[in-house]
């Protein structure tokens, strides 16, 4: 009778088997995941190697001071600015063209380049950098994402005038060296951990959320120009109703 007892207990439901395989699953997708995790600071942390013979390939266009800003005392005060704000651009030519279609006509005009704007997020971030003297030249504006379905805020730099492009030849002095075990491995491994059941599992046990996008845009969705300029509240509605 105690060994039947005994045999009972060991006995495991359906339900049971059922969990122990999830759990087992789920540890796989997180050692998995952390293996994703350190191929990827393994291939970012591969040292460059100078090249015995330096080659061109294109040019690259950036934003440097002007004269008259070089010049002046606050030269090193808008040079700290440009760091954090600058832009750079890749062009086979000097010509820095692209193609647009003009009454049926492929047409060749300049590539625009504009500064940097600094997001909402880098503008309270430490590590951005921006002092109390910077912030001053930077306006507060508000531009709707479409995407996103929502207002989106930024600062822009109001003295761009400081600043003017100039292009030099793009040099290539060092390369990176290949290691094909290592790409493999993260080949494979990132083919697994993207996709689409997986990710929803590493963002749901990992990450705490099953559907990070969803649950950002229902809590900002009162901050949607589309919801916010058909809302209506209670005190308009019965008023609305009243006029007819």
């Amino acid at each position: 009778m105690e060994n039947n007892n005994l045999l009972f207990h060991r006995l495991r439901s359906a339900r049971s088997r059922k969990r122990t395989g999830k759990k087992d699953v789920e540890k796989q997708i997180r050692k998995k995941y952390k293996r994703s995790k350190e191929l990827w600071y393994l291939r970012r942390n591969i040292p460059w190697i100078p090249l015995e013979k330096p080659y061109q390939r294109g040019f690259i266009r950036f934003f440097v001071l002007n004269d008259d800003v070089k010049r002046s005392e606050d030269a090193d005060f808008y040079e700290g600015i440009l760091k954090k704000i600058n832009t750079y651009m890749y062009s086979e030519s000097r010509l820095f063209l692209k193609k647009k279609r003009k009454f049926g006509r492929r047409i060749y005009v300049e590539k625009p380049q504009r500064l940097n704007t600094v997001s909402s997020y880098a503008w309270t971030d430490p590590k951005f950098g921006l002092s109390p003297r910077e912030r001053p030249y930077f306006l507060k504006k508000e531009e709707y994402n479409p995407f996103r379905k929502r207002n989106e805020t930024y600062y822009e730099f109001t003295e761009p005038w400081r600043f003017t492009l100039r292009i030099k030849p793009n040099m290539i002095t060092h390369y990176k060296p290949v290691d094909l075990d290592l790409e493999r491995e993260y080949a494979e491994i990132k083919a697994y951990v993207e996709q689409h059941k997986i990710a929803g599992i590493i963002r749901k046990k990992i990450y705490g959320k099953s559907n990070a996008w969803k649950w950002e845009y229902e809590t900002d969705l009162i901050k949607s120009r589309k919801y916010a300029d058909c809302i209506m509240s209670a005190t308009e509605l019965a008023a609305y109703f009243e006029d007819l």
